[in-house]
């Protein structure tokens, strides 16, 4: 516990700054377009933007099946199904993709650590 005090006192900071911290006088605080900003425009008001903005899609859409998330269960909603090329499942896949069986030689190689292939 000792030994802790004393190295913590003599700790020097290594980085060095120049003057004494000062805060500027006069910082100006109006909104400014942003450079990469496609209308080059601030909008009017918060309202608006939130009509305009999206984030994982537009925010002010409501689903056809509901007026908000969570509204009603996930059966009433139909069926869901895979798209043309998309599977849920790995057994779904053409048989070429599927997963291979283990052979008995693999479960036993396996089973060792890889010591009886060379046994």
């Amino acid at each position: 516990m000792n030994a802790t005090k004393i190295l913590q006192q003599g700790r020097q900071p290594m980085i060095r700054f120049l003057g004494k911290r000062t805060t500027p006088s006069t910082i100006d605080h109006t909104p400014k377009v942003h450079p990469a900003s496609p209308t080059h425009s601030l909008p009017e008001s918060f309202a608006s933007y939130r009509q305009k903005a999206q984030q994982h899609g537009p925010l002010n859409q409501t689903n056809k099946f509901s007026t908000g998330i969570g509204s009603s269960s996930g059966s009433s909603l139909g069926p869901i199904e895979a798209g043309k090329g998309s599977f849920f499942d790995r057994s779904e896949l053409p048989q070429r993709f599927q997963r291979l069986s283990w052979s008995q030689a693999e479960i036993e190689a396996v089973e060792s650590g890889g010591a009886s292939l060379f046994a």
